[in-house]
């Protein structure tokens, strides 16, 4: 089969090329195990947080891709809860110890031994790849392969923080930043709350233009103020600056939930402008998005398809990769990358 593999760290530039196309034998699923035809896999900004070295987690050689959506080809002996050539998908939970407080409750995103796809074991950017049956998810049939692999991380942990928002219906929400996971928040908020105004800061006049398109009442650049105080912001970006001009967007008592797995540190100093009184003081507070539980893809997905949410994706052959990648870190365009498979 064909992988694009990540060997080393590097930083993304024009004409970087991070990952090395890559020939290996089909994986055979052993126990719980279940092997999954590749079909298309999302590209996501935490994979350039992989590259450049930001997530030193990282394992080395890895496949990367969490957003993966294909047919389950083959299963272990003790992987029961799917049939072969039901189509599935596959995001950024793998595994955890299922046994401490957090799993428990819940919470396994937090769990000390959370294992991730695409970063501690190999993911999608592969014509197949291996995953616990526990970390699969039925696809709706409202979604083609291309528009379902975005919903499985920036959609599911776009439906996280728009929870950990925890606005009510007719509060102001605000999202700082409009890529892959702006853009089904956006869609998926005006569903869950109606009559809830949503302000977009976005760097590019493209992304502003499709936040309209999409709903928004008002859209600016990052430095722009916003019409009125907003109720809770959420950050998609990689900066340091726009978290700083959120909370200085905040009301009294606001929220800013960051959905970020790492910061870069090219603007750090901006947070040297941060001032007690103009951006902590009122109770304003910050909330951070720590990976994603099972049960967030799991009750997304219906709530998706319900809508219908419609992912903006421009796709790309596996093999164009690391196109996709150069193209993400420019970050002009609209919607999510997808790569489809041979």
């Amino acid at each position: 089969m064909q992988v694009m593999a990540l060997t080393q760290t590097g930083r993304v530039d024009a004409n970087s090329t991070p990952l090395e196309l890559q020939t290996r034998e089909i994986p055979i699923p052993q126990d719980d195990m279940v092997r999954v035809r590749v079909s298309a896999c999302g590209v996501c900004h935490t994979e350039l947080d992989e590259i450049e070295g930001r997530l030193e987690t990282v394992r080395l050689p890895v496949v990367l891709g969490h957003e993966v959506v294909g047919v389950v080809d083959a299963r272990g002996a003790h992987a029961t809860a799917y049939a072969e050539g039901e189509r599935v998908g596959v995001g950024w939970f793998f595994s955890s110890c299922g046994r401490c407080e957090y799993c428990r409750s819940g919470r396994e995103n937090l769990c000390a031994e959370f294992r991730a796809t695409g970063c501690d074991v190999d993911g999608g950017y592969a014509e197949y790849m291996l995953a616990p049956q526990s970390a699969i998810y039925r696809i709706p049939d409202a979604f083609s392969n291309e528009e379902a692999a975005p919903l499985l991380c920036a959609g599911g942990v776009g439906y996280r923080s728009l929870r950990l928002a925890a606005i009510s219906n007719g509060q102001i929400l605000g999202l700082t930043g409009f890529g892959a996971s702006g853009h089904l928040v956006l869609q998926t908020a005006r569903t869950l709350y109606p009559e809830s105004p949503i302000f977009v800061f976005a760097r590019s006049a493209v992304q502003q233009q499709q936040a309209r398109e999409l709903g928004a009442a008002w859209a600016g650049h990052t430095e722009d103020a916003p019409p009125e105080a907003i109720h809770s912001i959420i950050d998609t970006t990689p900066a340091w600056a726009p978290v700083v001009a959120a909370l200085g967007n905040l009301r009294p008592g606001g929220r800013l939930v960051i959905n970020a797995i790492r910061k870069q540190d090219g603007d750090k100093n901006a947070l040297l402008e941060l001032g007690y009184h103009t951006h902590l003081w009122n109770e304003r507070e910050v909330k951070s998005v720590a990976n994603i539980t099972p049960a967030d893809i799991a009750d997304f997905l219906p709530v998706a398809a319900s809508i219908p949410l419609r992912p903006e994706i421009e796709t790309y052959p596996l093999t164009d990769a690391n196109q996709a990648l150069r193209d993400l870190k420019a970050g002009n365009s609209r919607g999510a990358r997808v790569l489809v498979m041979p």
